[in-house]
């Protein structure tokens, strides 16, 4: 099975790992994983007043301390994954990703990093389900 683990660094990315490490169908060898994260855009006006190769550090720092840990405990479990990351509406952005890597499953958490969180579950996990074909595991 080709499995996107979708994950933000939040409270309910761990919780999602946890889930997986106990239940060996969704945590196996047998499966292709790549862990992706959509990183919300910086404003135009950004980029313009810092520079550009300021902007893709940021990014690539932000995404590093989300993805770095997650491909860490994937290897203490002897799963080796890829990772990707894009720039992005978040819900949106990993619908896509998801669609365009013909994944069988993503596996997420029901809630993020949000500001403001929906009381069953958050705002990234509802675009996610709204726009996307791909079946979601939400772990709560």
């Amino acid at each position: 099975m080709k499995i996107l683990l979708a994950v933000d660094g939040s409270d309910y990315t761990k919780k999602m790992l946890a889930y997986l490490s106990t239940h060996d169908i969704f945590l196996s060898k047998a499966n292709e994983y790549t862990v992706f994260t959509a990183h919300a855009p910086l404003p135009p006006r950004v980029r313009s007043a810092v520079g550009s190769e300021t902007v893709t550090s940021y990014y690539t720092e932000e995404v590093e301390k989300v993805l770095d840990p997650v491909c860490k405990f994937l290897l203490q479990h002897d799963v080796n994954a890829k990772n990707d990351w894009k720039v992005g509406a978040i819900g949106e952005t990993i619908s896509q990703f998801a669609e365009a890597g013909k994944f069988d499953l993503i596996v997420m958490g029901s809630h993020g990093h949000g500001a403001l969180g929906n009381l069953v579950m958050g705002s990234v996990t509802t675009q996610v389900l709204a726009h996307c074909s791909v079946p979601v595991l939400l772990v709560r």
